[in-house]
């Protein structure tokens, strides 16, 4: 049976259409944390502003936010900034305008992921407005997730373990919801590692290789093996891992030239049969198949997130508990998809993703329906109130 609706004490789609109008494209607020601060502190939350920097990369400013001091913990983590709106012209309204037109919000960030902060904040509202929490409800908000994610909630989490701020569970509002509200429940996801592979070799003339030494060949067939190579058929949780040639790179001009390099980006998104570093173990092998020990040829890796899970449970089932009651429909519990800030939490304490549906992130003319930025204020204040009662 589907719960009926409780007015709103706080309107999400206001919230959420203030948040819009910030331009907070990665690395800038642009004012959207000030927002989101004066309607937290308007509840009561204690709000703390955590910019961090590091060599090479932006300075990023973010938010923690915390309402109550003791009992059960449960924290919201999510990010304020955007990605760049691309084609402006090929967008029907402006990007930052935040119009309601057919019952649907635009604008950039209105599924990625400014709605469910809005949604969130609301629904605390609408728990707190019944009288005091009985235990604490915080906010880790970054501005660093569509970019680097160095200065951002991985320092956050520093920050907090240093005050000993741990939550008991931690719901993160990215999009997961593929069609439609109350599809899916991301329970963990992939792992990512990018590699760039050069094979070297002896630059000469096409007209005589015996004088060369071309290295494209054995690049070739390392990629061959590489492509050859099924990694997994998949757990019970996670697809097939999988291996995928991203770039082949020469950079030769010349018809008559034999390179004297030969390089080659692949990423592997892969499951928790896995990890970041048996991968590379498994490529350097075969690389050295093929060419011998490393000498004639170089390997870097780039590890953007461990595969990992939170396995169905009293969190992840609370979730659909609130779903089921709001929505009448029950969702399914998955790890597909890119990857999260989710990442970074789930060694700190149990984590789970909900947010709005995704079809539109990241694409010209995002948007969300206003009926699902609602129904999800009422999901999240149903999973406030059964992990609190606990």
């Amino acid at each position: 049976m589907t719960a009926a609706a409780t007015p709103f004490v706080l309107d999400p789609v206001a919230l959420a259409r203030a948040l819009i109008a910030r331009p907070s494209v990665t690395p800038e607020d642009a004012g959207a944390l000030d927002v989101l601060q004066r309607a937290l502190e308007a509840l009561g939350f204690a709000c703390w502003r955590l910019p961090f920097q590091a060599p090479g990369t932006p300075d990023i400013d973010n938010l923690y936010a915390r309402l109550g001091t003791g009992g059960r913990h449960l924290c919201f983590a999510g990010h304020t900034d955007v990605v760049p709106v691309g084609d402006t012209a090929a967008w029907t309204v402006d990007p930052f305008a935040a119009v309601i037109e057919g019952g649907r919000l635009f604008g950039r960030g209105a599924s990625d992921m400014k709605g469910a902060i809005a949604a969130f904040v609301a629904a605390v509202a609408q728990v707190t407005s019944g009288g005091p929490l009985n235990g604490s409800i915080s906010l880790l908000i970054t501005g660093d997730e569509e970019g680097p994610a160095i200065n951002g909630t991985v320092k956050v989490l520093d920050w907090m373990a240093a005050r000993g701020e741990r939550p008991d569970a931690c719901l993160v509002g990215e999009p997961t919801n593929p069609m439609a509200l109350g599809e899916m429940i991301k329970i963990g996801r992939r792992g990512s590692v990018n590699f760039r592979l050069e094979v070297t070799g002896a630059q000469g003339h096409v007209a005589y290789p015996h004088l060369a030494d071309n290295p494209i060949p054995r690049l070739v067939r390392i990629l061959a093996a590489l492509d050859a190579w099924v990694l997994d058929t998949g757990t019970a949780h996670f697809q097939p891992s999988s291996l995928v040639v991203t770039s082949v790179d020469v950079g030769n001009p010349a018809t008559n030239v034999i390179p004297a390099r030969a390089s080659a980006a692949f990423n592997v998104r892969f499951n928790d049969l896995h990890t970041a570093r048996s991968l590379e173990e498994r490529v350097r092998a075969i690389a050295t198949g093929v060419c011998g020990e490393v000498g004639s040829w170089t390997l870097k890796a780039q590890v953007t997130g461990e595969a990992f899970l939170t396995p169905p449970g009293a969190f992840n089932g609370l979730i659909a508990d609130a779903c089921e009651a709001v929505l009448g429909r029950r969702p399914e519990f998955s790890t597909t998809g890119g990857t999260s800030d989710a990442r970074f939490i789930h060694s700190v304490c149990p984590v789970a993703e909900f947010g709005l549906v995704g079809q539109t992130m990241h694409k010209v003319d995002e948007n969300a329906a206003v009926a699902d930025i609602e129904a999800l204020t009422r999901i999240y204040a149903e999973v406030i109130r059964g992990f609190l009662a606990a």
